[in-house]
């Protein structure tokens, strides 16, 4: 580029006006009044970001369940030490007095057991993925509506400030109709040598990445995704053994999706996520899991927005928060099951194009497909 060039787009960068952030409702919200009794089955490492957001927001967990009680015991010590501890999750659901219950164990086991908590009457969290086959999805979804229950997923990565604020931007009316987003991740993802995880050969696309599936869905809204291709590839200095590096092209109408996961870098660590619309730019950078640096450019200015909390344990008390809220208020919850299924089939066609190397239709691919076990 030449000096003048140069010299030019600084001029016109210094002459953007600051104007000031828009103040939205990003934050984690929850019910007015309603304080139901809340039943967690499963209790591995992760429910310690459930409950710790939980307790901070004031909610009771009265029983925890896991089939190795000293997790659940280990949990009950931390955080309810009044709560009554299950090895059996019939006998946490025979519970009459429990309303809510949050299901954070695996996908193969997860299905049954969201079906009895409906069955038994009670409003289901559920992690997430919550299915591995969009059938038993819908299955689970008419089962709730049924019985007039409210069941929403654990994508808790909607509430992370970063993301949050973005969804409220687009609600607001901010960023016009979305023409593009682009999101761009470096990190290092080798602590799963040796784990469980290591055996996933689809870990990135399907364990990592289905967060970020689910935002790309929700940027978009209403707008379906008209295909996705993804290629994986490995870094050339890997000894793990999935592939570590993944890119995924989403079509949309009017607008598309770009992917980009670096999961074998070695130095740095850095997320990029860039919303493009009609009326405006968004533009967030940070660490992994933490961009919180938020510019918006329309055309008023450049606003710079500083925002509070962290995706975790924030992300949890949102998912959580969005479906009591739903329950006092009787309206489907943002993170709805039914919602979600549309940020599964997008998963589902990335995961199997993977495999193909060609595009896949989002809904037409039913499952996860292999490479998402350990097994």
């Amino acid at each position: 580029m030449s000096a003048k060039k140069s010299e030019a787009r600084e001029m016109a960068a210094a002459t953007v006006k600051s104007v000031p952030a828009p103040k939205l409702n990003y934050r984690p919200r929850g019910p007015k009044k309603y304080r139901p009794r809340i039943g967690l089955i499963g209790c591995g490492g992760i429910t310690k970001a459930h409950l710790t957001a939980y307790k901070a927001m004031g909610w009771q967990v009265v029983a925890l369940c896991d089939i190795n009680e000293v997790s659940a015991r280990e949990r009950q010590r931390e955080f309810y030490p009044k709560a009554e501890v299950f090895t059996d999750h019939h006998a946490l659901l025979a519970r009459k007095d429990i309303d809510v219950v949050d299901i954070a164990t695996h996908p193969a086991v997860r299905v049954t057991q969201i079906e009895d908590a409906l069955k038994a009457g009670k409003h289901v969290l559920s992690q997430k993925p919550f299915v591995l086959n969009l059938a038993d999805g819908k299955k689970l979804v008419a089962l709730a509506k049924r019985r007039k229950l409210k069941f929403a997923i654990n994508q808790n990565g909607r509430w992370a400030p970063y993301f949050s604020y973005a969804r409220e931007l687009i609600k607001a009316g901010q960023l016009g109709e979305i023409t593009s987003v682009d999101m761009t991740l470096a990190w290092d993802h080798t602590w799963i040598k040796g784990t469980a995880f290591e055996g996933l050969q689809n870990v990135i696309l399907y364990d990592f990445a289905i967060h970020w599936f689910d935002i790309v869905s929700c940027l978009f809204g209403e707008r379906r995704p008209l295909g996705a291709f993804a290629s994986l590839t490995n870094s050339p200095d890997q000894t793990i053994k999935p592939p570590m590096n993944a890119h995924v092209l989403v079509p949309f109408p009017n607008g598309q999706a770009t992917l980009a996961f670096h999961a074998h870098t070695r130095f740095g660590n850095i997320e990029q996520l860039l919303v493009t619309g009609t009326k405006g730019t968004y533009q967030a950078t940070g660490p992994i899991c933490a961009a919180n640096d938020i510019r918006l450019i329309t055309a008023k200015g450049e606003a710079r927005a500083h925002l509070s909390g962290n995706w975790f344990p924030d992300g949890m008390a949102g998912a959580m928060g969005e479906l009591l809220r739903a329950i006092e208020e009787n309206h489907e919850p943002e993170n709805s099951a039914a919602n979600n299924l549309h940020s599964l089939a997008l998963c589902f066609a990335a995961l199997q194009s993977s495999r193909s190397r060609r595009m896949e239709i989002p809904g037409k691919v039913q499952q996860a497909g292999p490479g998402c076990s350990t097994k």
